[in-house]
């Protein structure tokens, strides 16, 4: 196999200097012009392609951008789709790492990303995360970085998220316009602000249909269809069980489903029953699930805009936060004012 051509090449075929050469491929205005024809000529039947590691050296930027994710989950996928999109047309690589939800493999990620001289990052943080020392190790180095989908308090950078305590909030008000009483809800890890914010919204929607708030009714669990299931279970047997049940996830919500059908429950007829994300799973099952949507490809567009803005911005973009909002679908899971064939 013939070796790649080489700058220290076309000098010698053309009798002239390596630097002469360079500046020639750069277009520089101290070349005359019949070099510079010779040269990209002869580059072109070479077929010369530049060392691009070596110019990004030289440049001090790679157009490559770090991406941590906790998975690759259909949510999250979309949301890198997103991302990648932007980054392509923008001249950008990206590079995506998932930390499968733990705080010890996401801070290898960050290590591996940073030695690998990405120009800046693009970060949703895993449920384990509680100390963020690597992530600040990015600022220290004067990178650009993006928080997206799970945003914190600890980390001081731009943001895009969905507006969670609205979708918490429109999920719950459904559920209480159907005519449900006594609504469960199935939240995620409580250091997750994600979680937190979506659980808020449930508490907002109860306490402004003055509804006292059972604590009860809250169960905390991982983004998990096994967790869900057993958590629904246990709701179920209370001697006063729910009428309803909110899941913050789509996950979730199918394994609450299972858990309903095992105990012989009618959907929307005995409980009610309401996700989050409007993965395209919830409309294939029976019955539909009714689920919050969040426009997940279009949030990482956003989060790749503002991080193309962040890195050519001499500016302080810290506190630019980004907010998308989400939308109810409702479905046969929830919806009582409809007859349903579904059982």
């Amino acid at each position: 196999m013939n070796k790649p051509a080489t700058i220290k090449d076309i000098a010698k075929s053309l009798n002239i200097s390596i630097s002469t050469v360079s500046r020639a491929l750069r277009n520089a205005p101290d070349v005359n012009v019949e070099t510079k024809n010779a040269v990209m000529a002869l580059s072109e039947k070479l077929h010369y392609q530049p060392n691009k590691l070596a110019l990004s050296l030289r440049q001090k930027q790679t157009h490559t951008i770090g991406v941590i994710v906790p998975n690759l989950d259909y949510v999250l996928s979309m949301m890198v789709r997103g991302i990648d999109e932007v980054a392509l047309e923008a001249g950008y690589t990206v590079m995506v790492c998932q930390s499968n939800e733990s705080f010890g493999r996401e801070i290898v990620n960050t290590k591996r990303l940073l030695e690998s001289l990405v120009d800046g990052f693009i970060v949703s943080v895993s449920s384990e995360t509680k100390n963020f020392d690597h992530f600040k190790k990015i600022k220290e180095r004067d990178l650009p970085m993006v928080v997206f989908d799970r945003i914190t308090p600890h980390l001081q950078a731009p943001s895009v998220r969905l507006d969670n305590e609205e979708g918490g909030m429109i999920a719950t008000e459904h559920l209480l316009e159907q005519g449900y009483k006594r609504i469960a809800i199935l939240a995620g890890p409580e250091n997750l602000g994600v979680s937190n914010s979506r659980m808020q919204g449930y508490i907002n929607a109860l306490k402004k249909h003055k509804i006292k708030v059972d604590t009860d009714l809250i169960f905390h669990c991982d983004f998990n269809q096994e967790y869900a299931y057993f958590a629904t279970q246990e709701l179920l047997s209370m001697k006063k069980r729910p009428d309803a049940i909110f899941t913050i996830s789509d996950r979730m919500a199918i394994g609450a489903m299972l858990a309903i059908k095992k105990k012989g429950l009618r959907m929307p007829d005995d409980i009610g029953l309401v996700g989050f994300n409007n993965e395209p799973v919830v409309s294939l099952v029976t019955p539909s699930i009714t689920s919050v949507e969040q426009p997940s490809f279009e949030l990482g567009k956003v989060a790749a805009k503002l991080f193309i803005e962040t890195m050519h911005n001499t500016e302080n973009m810290d506190h630019v936060e980004k907010i998308l909002r989400p939308k109810l679908f409702v479905r046969a899971s929830s919806n009582r004012n409809i007859n349903h064939n579904e059982t």
